[in-house]
């Protein structure tokens, strides 16, 4: 049995079936889920070793490696089955959706902060925390990956059943 069927195996009915119904979204989440779990280990490792000096520096390569890992997954498992590009030109499109995306899901913080004035000393600090989280961790990550999702099949993985399908183990 492979690691999806275990895992689907798990979910109760109804929601098995719309889980398999959906699987493209549901691997596409997973997907940003490990990635977001890659993101936050190289960034905290590098931050609090090599790179203790420059968060920046820390924070872009955590982002460059998880965007790497997660074109990597995307285009082998969740959109296995789409494609129609050539590599690079895919390559490049996803890239280039990728880093919209990072302004899309920096919207709604930058909006909290500096449109809503969301920060000290117009706010408590504790106010403050929890607007950059529900803004920026939430609402953010959310209208990100809508937006990622819509884009990744619109434009960097347009053509349905163009792969070959790779059996289940």
């Amino acid at each position: 049995m492979s690691v999806v069927e275990s895992a689907l195996a798990i979910i109760p009915q109804p929601y098995r079936d719309i889980a398999i119904k959906h699987r493209e979204l549901v691997k596409f989440a997973f997907v940003g889920g490990t990635t977001w779990v890659i993101d936050t280990v190289v960034f905290l490792l590098l931050k609090s070793t090599v790179l203790a000096e420059k968060p920046l520096t820390a924070k872009i390569i955590a982002v460059l490696v998880a965007t790497i890992v997660s074109y990597v997954l995307n285009r082998e498992w969740s959109f296995r089955t789409r494609g129609g590009r050539e590599r690079h030109h895919e390559a490049a499109l996803f890239f280039l959706v990728s880093g919209i995306g990072v302004v899309v899901y920096s919207a709604p913080l930058a909006i909290s902060r500096y449109v809503f004035h969301l920060s000290v000393p117009e706010v408590s600090l504790l106010t403050q925390e929890v607007a950059d989280f529900v803004s920026g961790q939430i609402i953010g990550v959310l209208v990100g990956m809508a937006f990622r999702w819509w884009a990744f099949r619109r434009f960097v993985f347009p053509d349905e059943d163009v792969r070959r399908r790779v059996p289940a183990a």
